[in-house]
């Protein structure tokens, strides 16, 4: 550095501004600022940048991801916010901001505007619509609970359970306030339907998400959108048993079914086991009593049909009439028959007498023997036929052999193979062949020269006289 005319030191722009830096955080070491938020930015890093504003004035602000994740609310465009952190300077920029350490919504009016806005937004959605809520088992097997293991309203829970029907409770253990709240609410009731139906852990037929009464800051976690979004999507019917009868979160409208208390979701869950019995026993005396009512009622009818019918006597006495007059029919018609058939016995005996027999055996004698004596000129006739066709066909076959052929001074040649030679390609030299001969006679032969062309002698002319012309005779050339 050095020192003007004016007694003015000369600083570089970093001195400046580190100058700048301590005299803002020395003098704005940890203050409390109320405004609106303004713009809200989430970078991957995890740290929160956003503006906070009144009407004259914009304050930049920034929160490390550490104290982020500690928020019991997350920070909204148009929420009105209590800060508390201290004032700093980014130099990079020439700007100052607010290095948060902690955030409040500024007073309980802010959180109402937030929470009916987000109550319009996911309404928007259909996330509260009835027509997407599901119906509770009448009768569950098992109950998942949501709820701080360590407070009353488990164990209000399992005494109403057991008090009514006792059921096999699944307790899945999240925080209930603070700022892990929301988040762990929303595994588990994702973590209840993805447990596998049938597996090791039985799968929760209802869940219910329990919780005291409080304020409204401690019952926030339960207005988080990342819960209502989990209850919204869950495939289990769920109830809602969030704080008091007055206590209100957006819980209860995405949930199947709101309970004003934790133990009336224990009683909405089971019936009494108790009044099962007696409804049931109930149940058995008046099946009983309108068994009894539709016997007697069939019993009535059964005796009127019956007395509307005739008597059996009645019914029986005309075939036993009629049975009677066939009997006392039958001994003479028996005896008629009888005497029919001896008189038709009688005649046909008279009729068989020994000479019409034997000049009936006489003409089937003559009829058998003319019939054997044609069967012997047609078998006579049909062997002499087909004798005739056999010798016919024997001819033929002699004359289409190849043993006639041998027989009128042909050879049929075979080469090794047993093949027939028919041209002298087929038989190379010094091959063997097979000559067969007429009276199956064979002589072998071997091949030597090999194939040789055949030459043909010139036709001889015919000899020609000629006559002199003295008269002489011609001299034969």
């Amino acid at each position: 550095m050095s020192a003007s005319g004016d007694n003015l030191i000369e600083l570089s722009v970093s001195e400046l501004s580190g100058q700048v830096k301590r005299l803002v955080e020395d003098s704005f070491g940890h203050v409390r600022v109320r405004g609106e938020l303004g713009r809200v930015s989430r970078p991957a890093s995890g740290h929160v940048y956003f503006d906070v504003k009144d009407d004259k004035a914009v304050l930049a602000g920034v929160m490390w991801k550490g104290t982020a994740q500690k928020l019991s609310m997350q920070p909204e465009q148009g929420l009105e916010v209590i800060l508390t952190g201290k004032l700093t300077t980014f130099p990079g920029q020439s700007r100052y901001q607010l290095v948060v350490e902690s955030m409040e919504p500024a007073g309980e009016g802010a959180l109402m505007a937030l929470l009916e806005a987000r109550k319009k937004q996911l309404a928007a959605e259909g996330l509260f619509d009835e027509a997407r809520k599901k119906p509770l088992p009448y009768l569950p097997e098992t109950i998942g609970v949501i709820t701080s293991p360590s407070g009353a309203v488990i164990r209000d829970i399992l005494h109403r359970l057991s008090d009514r029907f006792p059921r096999h409770v699944l307790v899945w253990p999240v925080r209930v306030q603070g700022e892990t709240c929301a988040e762990e609410v929303a595994k588990a009731i994702a973590g209840f339907n993805a447990l596998p139906a049938g597996g090791e852990i039985a799968r929760p037929d209802v869940l219910i998400v329990a919780r005291g009464g409080g304020s409204l800051e401690d019952l926030w976690g339960f207005n988080e959108e990342v819960v209502v979004r989990a209850a919204a999507q869950s495939d289990i019917a769920l109830i809602s048993a969030v704080g008091h009868e007055t206590d209100t979160t957006l819980l209860d409208y995405a949930a199947d079914r709101r309970a004003p208390t934790p133990t009336a979701a224990a009683e909405i869950a089971v019936p009494v086991r108790a009044d099962l019995s007696v409804q049931t026993q109930d149940f058995g005396l008046r099946l009983l009593r309108a068994q009894t009512r539709e016997l007697e009622s069939h019993k009535a009818h059964l005796t009127g049909l019956a007395r509307g019918l005739p008597k059996l006597e009645d019914i029986l006495a005309l075939p036993v009439q009629r049975l009677d007059t066939l009997a006392q029919r039958l001994g003479g018609a028996l005896q008629s028959n009888i005497n029919a058939h001896s008189a038709r016995f009688g005649q046909s005996a008279a009729r068989l007498t020994p000479m019409a027999l034997q000049v009936r055996l006489r003409h089937v004698g003559e009829r058998v023997a003319s019939l054997l004596q044609r069967a012997q000129v047609q078998t006579r006739v049909g062997l002499e036929r087909q004798t005739a066709r056999l010798q016919s066909a024997a001819r033929q076959l002699r004359v289409l052999s190849h043993e006639s052929i041998l027989e009128r001074g042909f050879a049929l040649v075979l080469n090794e193979q047993g093949k027939p030679v028919r041209q002298a390609s087929q038989a190379p030299d010094a091959s063997l062949l097979d000559i067969r001969l007429a009276g199956e006679q064979s002589l072998t032969a071997r091949v030597e020269g090999g194939a040789r062309p055949v030459v043909k002698a010139a036709p001889r002319k015919k000899p020609t006289s000629k006559k002199p012309s003295d008269g002489s005779q011609g001299q034969l050339l």
